[in-house]
């Protein structure tokens, strides 16, 4: 139920015409809005540059990765996890469970197809996306292709590009550096000594990893952070947190999570982990930033496995210099340093994101724009942010789709007569 439409222009490009919204990505947050509209019978196209859906996941994720939060946070809607996955299902339970999604809503994406290019076109009232790659179809020849349509929902979430952060004297280190995207397993660096820069989840559960496998690993933290026990007494951290917010004002709940942290995790500061000034809770509502939910690297800390270090100030031949002015033999540097949107690249004439990629409105609104333009997956909520979004955009989309066809078989019926 594509609803595509498909001609050449006078140069031989390719386009397509779509009789419903274009979708730009095909991680969970795309997938989230195509289950929706198919509910509600709505056509649509998803594209995809990669050649597989959740291409994150699939080809950018450790091997011993796993939720950090229950399974009942991160389904997608109209479709649970199956009763059997553990509470914190692995990275391939959850890829087969997207798998799953895809094809229980018969969800086909456009693979190889990125994205150059989206405007709206204020004469015509439509959306223009210029897509480059051939589609996965046979007899296909044509390499650039344009979609138009009256919608456009822009899926390819927060984390759709890697940081890479500027070291000085990197050119000089001469060992291996790779982005935590590019790691598997501690396997690679049994018996060496890693630098893993950043200290996020993604840091500390890389650091945690590397100890597993006989590497020495130390962790760059530079600024303050907030460790949080992935659970209290048997129960979930961030549903505790949940509970807290919906009786209680957001100072308080962060004292409470706070005190719990200590009784818990003890005084994190003697290992050279410093708390922000603001609570967990009050950051991620103002900055996006996650807490930390330890899964075992600070019993590593403490034991001194994994060695904390404060930031860089220069590379050298197989040396790091520190600000504080020790210098630290290093074989190779993992750089855990995040990810960002890059919707600023191919979104053009739109003032709906910042220069950062994510929508200028605080959630809950930053899900619709104007001139049929939505945002699915920045709510820097997580998989449970994007459901919301994906619903509401959907029930948005299938109202205005509805009024539409309603008045075009007016129209056609008025003709007939």
């Amino acid at each position: 139920m594509a609803g595509l439409t498909e001609q050449y222009d006078f140069l031989s490009r390719r386009c397509v015409w779509v009789n419903g919204p274009i979708i730009v990505g095909a991680g969970p947050s795309g997938l989230a809005v195509g289950a929706c509209l198919r509910e509600q019978e709505v056509p649509f196209v998803i594209l995809e540059r990669a050649d597989c859906i959740a291409s994150l996941w699939q080809k950018r994720t450790y091997d011993r990765l796993k939720l950090h939060l229950p399974k009942q946070f991160c389904q997608l809607p109209r479709l649970p996890f199956p009763e059997d996955y553990p509470e914190y299902p692995s990275r391939k339970q959850f890829i087969d469970y997207l798998e799953s999604y895809a094809k229980h809503f018969e969800l086909s994406p456009r693979f190889n197809q990125s994205v150059q290019s989206a405007k709206y076109d204020e004469t015509s009232g439509l959306w223009r996306v210029r897509a480059a790659g051939a589609c996965a179809e046979p007899g296909n020849v044509s390499a650039d292709v344009e979609y138009i349509g009256r919608w456009l929902v822009v899926a390819t979430g927060e984390n759709a590009e890697k940081v890479v952060p500027e070291l000085e004297g990197l050119e000089e280190f001469g060992g291996d550096v790779k982005h935590v995207c590019d790691y598997k397993s501690g396997e690679a660096y049994r018996g060496k000594r890693v630098l893993v820069i950043g200290c996020g989840n993604s840091g500390m559960e890389v650091s945690l990893d590397l100890c597993d496998h006989d590497a020495s690993p130390s962790m760059v933290i530079r600024d303050s952070v907030h460790v949080l026990p992935r659970e209290v007494l048997g129960k979930s951290t961030f549903e505790l947190a949940i509970l807290l917010m919906k009786w209680l004002p957001l100072w308080l709940a962060d004292k409470i999570l706070l005190v719990l942290a200590w009784l818990v995790l003890g005084k994190v500061e003697r290992f050279g982990l410093r708390r922000p000034s603001a609570g967990p809770l009050e950051l991620k509502n103002t900055q996006g930033k996650t807490p930390v939910l330890d899964i075992g690297a600070l019993g590593k800390i403490r034991s001194g496995d994994i060695n904390v270090v404060p930031g860089i100030k220069r590379l050298s031949p197989g040396k790091v210099e520190l600000v504080d002015g020790r210098l630290l033999d290093v074989d190779s540097i993992i750089l855990a340093t995040g990810y960002r949107s890059n919707v600023p690249q191919w979104l053009q004439g739109c003032d709906f994101f910042s220069k950062d990629g994510v929508p200028k409105s605080p959630f809950p609104n930053g899900w619709k724009g104007k001139s049929g333009l939505y945002a699915v997956g920045f709510t820097r909520r997580g998989l449970s942010g994007a459901s919301s979004d994906a619903v509401r955009t959907a029930m948005d989309i299938g109202r205005l789709w509805g009024e539409e066809t309603n008045v075009a078989q007016r129209i056609f019926a008025c003709h007939r007569r």
